[in-house]
């Protein structure tokens, strides 16, 4: 049980990449800790590991040292299944490039993940309809992701994180591939999603002025953390 109401905490944690006899040190002694209901920015120059980060928290890579927390529970050294269904069962991901499935409908990308994660195709259904018509897409349902805009898909992309309703969302540029009109209006959606359901999230952005909406900011340079 996780009593000091942390979603998610990083402690201590080391990420090294060798290339022969060299040595890339991603992050050094990193540590975050997370409420429950905070939107977290994270910002840094490119290339100095917000993505990598991003790949730790949601238990997609693994670090060289130190533990990651979901909920109070020590994942780092957990066997391969048992990550697989923290991150099913906690985490919901949304990246700059949406990565739908270009053969199903809007409405079939966002049931397929309920269905994986052990939701019958009646209620995933359900579930599908209220998220697509909350971010405007109901009209766009049967649309397969080649008819959709940019912005559409990306909001479908939102939908998707959002179905297995997350403790944690972990966002990675999610409107850096968006005009800046468009990324306004889909960030804009996202944060009102997350605090309509008292969601936890990290979104990292190049962008000051949507970091600046969200409850703090939390800078990577040179491999460390610190916040504004």
């Amino acid at each position: 049980m996780n009593n000091n109401n942390n979603v998610l905490e990083l402690k201590n944690i080391h990420r090294v990449f060798r290339q022969g006899r060299s040595e890339l040190h991603v992050l050094k002694d990193a540590n975050l800790s997370v409420k429950r209901g905070e939107i977290i920015a994270l910002v840094g120059p490119s290339g100095s590991g917000k993505s990598t980060m991003l790949h730790i928290a949601g238990l997609l890579e693994r670090p060289n040292e130190g533990d990651v927390l979901i909920n109070g529970e020590v994942c780092t050294g957990q066997k391969d299944d048992r990550q697989t269904e923290l991150r099913r069962k906690h985490l919901g991901f949304i990246y700059q490039y949406h990565h739908l499935l270009p053969e199903f409908s809007a409405r079939e990308n966002i049931i397929i993940p309920q269905i994986i994660g052990g939701m019958n195709k009646s209620d995933a259904g359900i579930r599908a309809d209220q998220l697509l018509e909350m971010l405007g897409l109901s009209d766009r349902a049967s649309h397969r992701p080649a008819r959709l805009s940019g912005g559409e898909q990306q909001r479908v992309a939102i939908a998707r994180a959002l179905a297995n309703a997350p403790d944690l969302l972990l966002a990675d540029e999610p409107t850096g591939n968006l005009d800046p009109e468009t990324a306004n209006e889909v960030f804009k959606m996202l944060l009102g999603l997350a605090r309509g359901a008292g969601l936890t999230a990290i979104i990292a952005t190049h962008n000051p002025e949507l970091a600046g909406r969200m409850d703090r900011i939390v800078r990577l340079k040179d491999g460390h953390l610190s916040e504004d």
